[in-house]
């Protein structure tokens, strides 16, 4: 296990076909290395992590990983400039592949501190802050941010914020297809309510053919990502790698043309739990570790009664690895292909 700043990686040349999206409380270390147990290819994100905590809170706890979860990105959330460029500097001190900048994230606390989505309403601001950050690293440094604000449904100027923003000599935006409304709707509804519109996406890889631009918002499987493919540089998924993170295992044959065989849900999950027994024996939590496991089985028998098991078992004074090991019990045992099955079971 990584504890302490590591060397920094070789790998700078990223291929972002594919990608899992930087979710709050969803993909921290211990999401990541299920991921990649399922995925060898997909790229990676941290949660998002503001300068404020980088600068003044505990950076191994914050930034430590398994050297396995490479490729990795690193998601910063702030606005002053040069808290950013520290901050990618000790991301790439730690060994990160990419630095990312979060414009897209809608909640009142991080608008309050001027991060997030809010941030597209200042494109020289952003601008700004891509440069310093550009100009402190080696590795990559990239964008994600919304196609609006508010009510503003207005394509002149998404394109504009892109050009502007590409100047700090950006070539990677991340692009969630929706409007981020900063009142009145909660973060979770802010990934529901506004509309999709992909074809905004797909005009600004048209109108900047010369940048790599990545779609994200609404997609579930991977017939959408094949088709989103014919359009733009490459596909994130958000909350569909962690509901039904079986996905991930068809990710390498599909769109790396890997040659080995796709991995198996009992063996991914026999995997994770040795790996969560060792974190365990160092402190960390199970019941902290134990929900990544949640969308391995949705959609085959079973996946009801282990979750149900792992909610109720889990989170006692005694509770013991052993638990896992009996929720996995509970799935059935017969081989099941890898289906893209979105619906709850």
């Amino acid at each position: 296990m990584s504890t302490k700043p590591i060397p920094l990686h070789e790998k700078t040349d990223l291929d972002r076909r594919f990608s899992v999206a930087p979710m709050i409380d969803v993909t921290d270390r211990h999401f990541r290395y299920l991921a990649r147990l399922l995925s060898n290819h997909a790229l990676l994100y941290t949660e998002m992590i503001t300068t404020g905590a980088i600068l003044n809170g505990d950076q191994d706890y914050l930034l430590s990983y398994t050297d396995q979860e490479h490729p990795l990105a690193l998601q910063l959330g702030g606005s002053n400039i040069d808290e950013l460029a520290q901050c990618a500097r000790i991301g790439e001190d730690y060994g990160y592949d990419e630095i990312n900048l979060n414009v897209g994230c809608p909640s009142d606390k991080v608008q309050n501190n001027m991060i997030g989505a809010c941030l597209m309403a200042h494109p020289t601001r952003v601008t700004d802050c891509m440069q310093a950050m550009i100009e402190a690293v080696a590795i990559p440094v990239t964008i994600k941010h919304r196609i609006g604000i508010d009510d503003i449904d207005d394509y002149d100027l998404l394109a504009g914020f892109v050009a502007q923003v590409s100047h700090s000599g950006c070539e990677t935006f991340i692009v969630h297809a929706r409007n981020a409304i900063l009142k009145g709707l909660s973060p979770k509804q802010n990934r529901e309510i506004p509309p999709l519109q992909y074809d905004k996406v797909y005009r600004l890889k048209a109108d900047f053919p010369h940048l790599e631009i990545i779609i994200n918002g609404g997609i579930d499987t991977i017939a959408d990502c094949h088709q989103h493919l014919t359009h733009v540089d490459g596909v994130m998924l958000g909350r569909a790698a962690n509901h039904n993170s079986a996905l991930l295992t068809q990710v390498d044959q599909q769109f790396y043309d890997s040659s080995l065989t796709a991995p198996a849900r009992h063996e991914a999950a026999l995997k994770y739990f040795a790996y969560m027994q060792q974190r365990h024996e160092q402190g960390t939590s199970l019941h902290h570790m134990s929900g990544h496991i949640m969308g391995l089985f949705q959609g085959i028998p079973g996946a009801r009664a282990l979750r149900r098991h792992i909610s109720d078992n889990i989170h006692g004074q005694n509770a013991s690895i052993q638990v896992m090991y009996d929720a996995l019990g509970l799935i059935e045992t017969m081989p099941t292909p890898i289906t893209e099955i979105t619906h709850q079971q």
